[in-house]
């Protein structure tokens, strides 16, 4: 049982009715997950509003409520908490509530449209390597040290997220390094957190259907940096347009990375092939087990930010050299009749380019590149379109197919994508609603030496048809399908 003063601790209360002098058993923001004693957190979500379920909550047994506008009838033997934003306070109070664990280890938060899964497993591995307990929150697995559970959100609600710290602090672990989402931050997720750096890795085209403009999806991004201390670092890409921007009111100790303009941290492709990159970082050469020049920022940024932890130089880049990349991101398979097959997580424009230009870098001579690609349904229709132009323009053949549906009609998501394939290369585009066989499709258009790109779902092990998740995985049905050519 946790006092509830020290609960409160860092939170601007505005009224309260009845006794603080209280313990408190539980936390919780689901009126369902209630537990006698517990406080129970009216949050005002995007979907539903939890002041319209405490009294579900007391009904099971919450003794305090943490709210923004007090009910019309109290009860005499429960306390009840007025604040001015209950998102936020449920961030400080569950820290509070699990002994602030994000200030007993280093956490580093990574942030962007692209390259934060593999930004937080790269250093996760990295440091993991160099000796060290740590622990990694992320799209994919949430590891604490050894143990490896499946992630349902990139970024964990408040009380889960930091109900994982603690475990992490139980386990030993030195770091934490957890991928940070433009939703966290505006739901304010991290609320009560201590970072001890912030990475930001680029911006583009993504998540409009939730913050609606470019601009404000730029200043959710923003806001992360903008609330790191004094005694953090924070870590931008020089070359993405948005860089500055992220560091312009930051407290924290600013540097940055890249592999164009000047930066402190630079990195340089010097060789390419499908299997890995030798590149160089800081004046020192250095082969890794990624590829592509989006990977090789990726590199940048885990090099900098483990200098910036005050890591040794060559131990960091003796480590890189040994340790893969994230699930799902740039996957390769060669069949046995010699067709490579590609599965990566790409499902923005940027990162479809990205994926197909580090490709078509890499072929050789005739080699042809087919790319199965959808977009997900109930959200951002508007990169539809320019997915599918940009999987059009830098393949020689395309089939749009169905990538997580949900609650829409797949033959509505393809037509919408289908608007943004060019005239010239309509010929060249085909549509299979069913992945399976969109995939199974393309595997045998392709000839010995081509090159076969399944892209959208990466790590994912399921596709999302209104409501229900079924067993789905691109890799092992792009395996099958090659062998069956």
């Amino acid at each position: 049982m946790k006092a509830l003063k020290d609960i409160l601790h860092g939170i601007p209360v505005r009224h309260v009715v009845g006794n603080l002098n209280v313990g408190i058993t539980g936390l919780c923001s689901d009126s369902r997950k209630v537990i006698p004693g517990s406080m129970f957190v009216a949050v005002a979500g995007t979907q539903v509003d939890g002041h319209h379920y405490v009294d579900n909550a007391l009904a099971l047994g919450a003794s305090v409520v943490l709210c923004e506008q007090l009910p019309k009838a109290t009860k005499d033997e429960i306390t009840y908490i007025q604040v001015e934003d209950t998102a936020f306070a449920l961030g400080v109070t569950a820290s509070n509530f699990f002994g602030n664990p994000s200030t007993k280890l280093k956490l580093v938060g990574i942030t962007g449209t692209n390259g934060k899964t593999t930004i937080a497993t790269l250093l996760y591995k990295l440091f993991r390597q160099l000796g060290y307990e740590a622990g990694l929150i992320s799209t994919v697995q949430n590891h604490v040290g050894d143990r490896i559970e499946t992630a349902t959100h990139t970024t964990p609600d408040p009380i889960a997220l930091n109900g994982l710290l603690q475990e992490m602090v139980e386990a030993g672990c030195d770091y934490c390094f957890m991928e940070v989402s433009s939703h966290a931050i505006v739901q304010q997720r991290i609320a009560g957190l201590n970072f001890a750096g912030g990475i930001f890795s680029n911006i583009t085209h993504d998540h409009l259907d939730f913050h609606k403009t470019f601009d404000a999806y730029i200043k959710a991004k923003k806001r992360f940096f903008d609330d790191l201390g004094r005694f953090a670092f924070a870590l931008s890409n020089a070359d993405d347009k948005n860089g500055a921007v992220m560091l312009q009111n930051t407290f924290a100790h600013k540097r940055t990375y890249g592999l164009k303009r000047m930066a402190d941290f630079k990195a340089k492709v010097i060789e390419s092939h499908f299997d890995g990159m030798l590149l160089q970082l800081d004046g020192h050469e250095v082969w890794v087990k990624l590829v592509g020049g989006f990977n090789a920022y990726n590199i940048a940024a885990v090099y900098g930010a483990a200098i910036l932890l005050e890591q040794e130089t060559m131990k960091v880049l003796t480590a890189l050299s040994n340790i893969s990349g994230a699930e799902g991101r740039f996957d390769t398979v060669i069949s046995k009749g010699g067709v490579i097959g590609i599965v990566d997580y790409a499902h923005t424009p940027d990162a479809v380019r990205n994926v197909l230009e580090t490709i078509r870098d890499l072929r050789k001579g005739n080699q042809q590149i087919i790319t199965v690609l959808g977009c997900g349904g109930d959200r951002d229709r508007a990169k539809r379109p320019k997915m599918a132009a940009v999987a059009a323009e830098n393949s020689d053949k395309v089939i749009i197919s169905s990538d997580n549906p949900r609650t829409e009609d797949p033959l509505k998501i393809i037509k919408d994508m289908e608007a943004g394939v060019p005239q010239e290369k309509k010929r060249s585009t085909f549509s299979i609603a069913d992945r399976r066989e969109a995939i199974r499709a393309a595997c045998h258009l392709a000839q010995s030496g081509d090159i076969v790109l399944v892209a959208g779902k990466g790590h994912e092990k399921y596709q999302e048809i209104n409501g229900q998740r079924y067993d789905f995985d691109d890799r092992e049905i792009l395996v099958k399908a090659l062998d069956e050519r």
